[in-house]
């Protein structure tokens, strides 16, 4: 089978592909390629001149693995593989089917002859024993669905026709979303693959892991927010909203399933950030989702809207990018986004278009210009003649993107 390398997580695994006492641990909402990440590690190191004998690969959701279900059938099914001498290559895909997995792990890479690599599709992953417990001793690499240049790289990649108007891309990716499946289908079959992705989610990462009494009004509250991402809001408003649609809600209740949500990577909070206290604002934020695709997934009508859609994109490829994000006030003015990067920041502003008037470009620009420090400062549009004004950088967001820039 042939496997798209995703260069730009790639690099920065690459040098602890041989480390024995770091743990590797790839996460990233379901379906957004890590098995094949992972895969394409094992090549690689196979590739490097690694004996076959010394790569351990566990699908723990294929067939043949499934019935791994307790930790010392893991540890049982990892010391029958491991009889190569030298360096072993472990690898373990989906890890948290397994109960109690962090002890075995921990015991493997004490033995200092195991370079582990596992993967999970929620946040559970990183909590309990593997966080108390090896502090320190893993890393977390973070995969999200395919960024506008994977997008267009995977599609060329797979002989699919790329059109030369970058722009009519663009807006393709937008609808389509970015998990690397959905290029293999069209039309609604995309659709049916989202929407059970969906369910997938719900049923492994969820059910599992928590009891969800009102089924109906857990989706509610998801489709709710999948249906407002992009938009400002607080429990209240949220709890308000939800009333006048006849499904009333408990506070802690909604909490909880917020909580359930970020930690299924459907969806990230963006808090907001006073730019004048230098302090982070309680109550309100956004969400963004994991990938458009699920926006589309759950509503017939296919219409972008263009302001929460750009926004969301570019909050993803900031987070791709390591990137902290959070939502800039500057007085009652407000910038899209700040990104923090060791210690360096950089302001965005995301519009769809500022060529409509003079007004709009007033407005678009005004919240950047408030700022009075010297970090740079950014304007993104979608196929805008590019501007020059006081110092701004201006971009149009298909170019940027494909051209993989940084902030």
């Amino acid at each position: 089978m042939k496997l798209y390398k995703r260069e730009n997580y790639l690099k920065k695994i690459r040098g602890f592909y041989h480390d024995t006492d770091m743990i590797k641990v790839i996460t990233g909402v379901r379906r957004c390629g890590k098995s094949c990440l992972m895969q394409t590690i094992a090549d690689e190191i196979l590739a490097s001149g690694v004996k076959s004998e010394n790569i351990i690969y566990l699908n723990l959701d294929k067939r043949g693995y499934r019935n791994i279900k307790t930790a010392d059938q893991l540890d049982a099914k990892i010391e029958e593989m491991s009889g190569a001498a030298g360096i072993k290559y472990l690898f373990i895909d989906e890890i948290q089917n397994v109960r109690n997995f962090e002890e075995i792990i921990n015991g493997f890479r004490e033995e200092e002859e195991f370079s582990i690599f596992i993967t999970g599709s929620n946040s559970y992953l990183l909590s309990g024993e593997l966080a108390t417990k090896l502090t320190g001793r893993y890393l977390e690499f973070e995969l999200y669905t395919l960024s506008f240049e994977e997008y267009l790289g995977m599609k060329k990649f797979f002989g699919k026709d790329v059109s030369a108007d970058l722009t009519a891309e663009f807006d393709a990716y937008i609808s389509e979303g970015g998990f690397p499946r959905t290029i293999q289908y069209s039309g609604e079959d995309k659709d049916v693959y989202l929407k059970e992705i969906i369910k997938e989610i719900f049923q492994k990462d969820i059910k599992r892991r928590v009891k969800v009494r009102k089924i109906s009004v857990f989706e509610t509250v998801q489709r709710y927010i999948i249906n407002n991402f992009g938009a400002t809001v607080s429990l209240t408003n949220i709890l308000n909203d939800l009333a006048k649609n006849g499904c009333p809600v408990r506070r802690e209740t909604l909490k909880r399933y917020l909580t359930i949500l970020e930690d299924a990577k459907i969806i990230y909070p963006c808090y907001r950030f006073d730019l004048k206290s230098r302090k982070s604002i309680s109550g309100e934020q956004k969400y963004y989702l994991a990938d458009l695709g699920f926006y589309f997934a759950v509503n017939a009508n296919k219409h972008i809207n263009y302001g929460p859609a750009l926004e969301n994109i570019v909050y993803i490829y900031a987070k791709s990018k390591g990137y902290e994000v959070s939502v800039g006030r500057i007085g009652k003015l407000e910038c899209d986004f700040i990104l923090e990067r060791n210690h360096d920041y950089s302001y965005v502003q995301v519009s769809m278009t500022i060529m409509n008037d003079i007004k709009t470009e007033d407005r678009e620009y005004r919240p950047l210009e408030e700022i009075k420090d010297n970090y740079p400062k950014y304007l993104l549009t979608r196929n805008d003649l590019i501007q020059r004004r006081n110092g701004i950088k201006h971009f149009n967001i298909p170019l940027f993107m494909k051209e993989n820039m940084m902030f």
